[in-house]
C-alpha cells in the first residue's frame, strides 16, 4: 500500500495540510500519550522504520519538540471531551495500530473517580477509532504491575513477609478499585473476537519526559542537581527494608516500547481474546548498591551514612522552586518548572513501599521476547539522555 507521509508536528492543522513526501508504508500507529516516558520512546522507535507512519496524541505538545520526521504528526486533543476527540481523530482512517500509554491522574489511584475518568478517556478514543479505522490490526494497552496489589487494603503482616513473583494470570485483587481493570474490561468489551489486543505491565518506569506524573528519573535527577547546587548530602530517605532488600522491578522505557511493538506485530502470539505481558528489565536490584554509583554519576556528595529514615523528600525539597530556576538559568537548560520533572511525594512513597512487587518474565521469555536491561545501567543511560536533552545539568 502506498501512503503519504506528511511533514510537521502540528496540532493546529489537519495532517493532510502539511507538505508531503511519498513513502512506502504498511503500518500506521496512533500513540495516545506520546509525550510520556514510553510514548516518546515508542514514537522514536517506530519512526526509525520506513514502514511506519505515526500520529502522536497528547493534550499539550513537547516544548521544544524532539520528534521530527515527515512521517510524524502531532495532534493536541483533550480525550476527556468526546466531541473534541471525535473531531480531532475523524480523518485518521489509515490507522492500523493503537498504542494506549496515557492515563488521567486528576484523582487518587484506587478511587471510583479514577476508574471512571480513565475509562471515559479510552472509551472516547476507541469509539472514534473503531468507527473509521477499518484496517485496525491491534490495540496495545499499558498499565503496570500494580495490577497485582492494592495499597488500600489492610496489610496482613504474614503476607508482607512473602516473596511473590506475579505471573500474568494472577487473580485480580477482589475489592480493589484499580482503573487498570476497568481499561482491560473495556478492551474485552470493545475488541474481543474482532481485533487483537495486548496489555503490558511495567514496574518502576525509567525514561525521560517532562509530561509524566510519576517520573522517577526526573525526580532523582532534580534532587541530585539541588543537592549539588546547595552542597547538600545525597541521602536516601526511606525505610531500611527498601534500602537493603530488592522489592520492585525496574522497567526501561526502551524495553517497554520494544515489547509493545513486538506484541503488536506478532500475530501468532496475540489473539483476539487479548494477552497480558509483564514488562520488566529482568535482574533484581537494591538501592544500597545502586545509590552510591548514581550519586557519583550526578557529581554529588554521597555521605557515609546514606540511609536517613526520617528524611522525607516532600519536606526537604519543599519551596525549592527558586533553586531549580537558578540551576536552569546557570546551566542554560531547557526551561522547566520543578513540577515538570519532580514528584517528591512519589519518591517518598516509592522508598517506603510496604510490599514486594515482582513480575515474572517467564511468559515473554518463552515466547521469544529477549530484551533485558540492567536497572543500574538503565538509570545511568537516562541520566545521559536527560543531559543531552539539556533537561538537567
Amino acid at each position: 500500500m502506498v501512503s503519504v507521509c506528511k511533514g510537521g508536528s502540528a496540532s493546529s492543522r489537519a495532517p493532510h495540510m502539511a507538505m508531503a513526501t511519498i513513502e512506502e508504508t504498511k503500518n500506521v500507529a496512533i500513540i495516545f500519550g506520546v509525550t510520556g516516558l514510553v510514548g516518546r520512546e515508542l514514537a522514536r522507535r517506530l519512526l526509525l522504520e520506513p514502514s511506519w507512519k505515526v500520529y502522536g496524541i497528547a493534550r499539550n505538545p513537547e516544548t521544544p519538540p524532539t520528534l521530527k520526521s515527515p512521517c510524524y504528526h502531532f495532534i493536541s486533543c483533550n480525550l476527556l471531551n468526546p466531541l473534541e476527540t471525535q473531531k480531532k481523530l475523524c480523518d485518521l482512517h489509515d490507522v492500523t495500530h493503537v498504542f494506549w500509554v496515557t492515563w488521567a491522574s486528576q484523582f487518587p489511584l484506587e478511587t471510583q473517580e479514577s476508574c471512571e475518568q480513565n475509562k471515559a478517556m479510552m472509551s472516547n478514543a476507541l469509539n472514534s477509532m473503531l468507527s473509521i479505522a477499518k484496517g485496525l490490526k491491534h490495540v496495545s494497552l499499558q498499565t503496570g504491575t500494580k495490577h497485582y496489589v492494592s495499597l488500600m487494603a489492610p496489610f496482613d503482616e504474614e503476607k508482607l513477609k512473602l516473596h511473590y513473583c506475579y505471573h500474568e494470570d494472577f487473580p485480580r485483587m477482589g475489592r480493589s478499585l484499580n482503573f487498570y481493570y476497568a481499561l482491560e474490561d473495556l478492551l474485552m468489551e470493545k475488541l474481543s473476537g474482532k481485533v487483537s489486543w495486548s496489555v503490558h505491565r511495567p514496574g518502576l518506569l525509567l525514561g525521560s519526559s517532562v509530561r509524566s506524573f510519576y517520573n522517577f528519573m526526573g525526580s532523582l535527577c532534580v534532587y541530585g542537581a539541588i543537592c549539588k547546587h546547595l552542597r547538600l548530602p545525597f541521602v536516601f530517605g526511606g525505610t531500611k527494608k527498601c534500602w537493603e532488600e530488592a522489592y520492585i522491578d525496574g522497567s526501561d522505557a526502551r524495553l517497554v516500547a520494544d515489547q509493545h511493538i513486538w506484541a503488536a506485530t506478532k500475530g501468532d502470539i496475540v489473539s483476539n481474546n487479548g494477552q497480558a505481558f509483564n514488562s520488566i528489565n529482568g535482574p533484581c536490584f537494591i538501592w544500597k548498591e545502586v545509590w552510591p554509583i548514581v550519586g557519583k554519576k550526578l557529581g554529588v556528595q554521597v555521605p557515609q551514612d546514606i540511609l536517613v529514615e526520617n528524611f522525607w523528600f516532600s519536606k526537604a525539597m519543599a519551596g525549592k522552586h527558586q533553586v531549580w530556576e537558578e540551576i536552569v538559568e546557570a546551566n542554560g537548560l531547557v526551561h522547566t518548572t520543578l513540577e515538570n520533572l519532580a514528584n517528591w511525594e512519589f519518591l517518598d512513597a516509592l522508598f517506603r513501599f510496604p510490599l514486594k512487587l515482582f513480575g515474572s518474565r517467564d511468559k515473554v521469555d518463552e515466547l521469544g521476547f529477549a530484551a533485558r536491561y540492567n536497572t543500574l545501567s538503565s538509570i545511568l543511560y537516562w541520566i545521559d539522555c536527560m543531559r543531552d536533552e539539556k533537561l538537567i545539568p
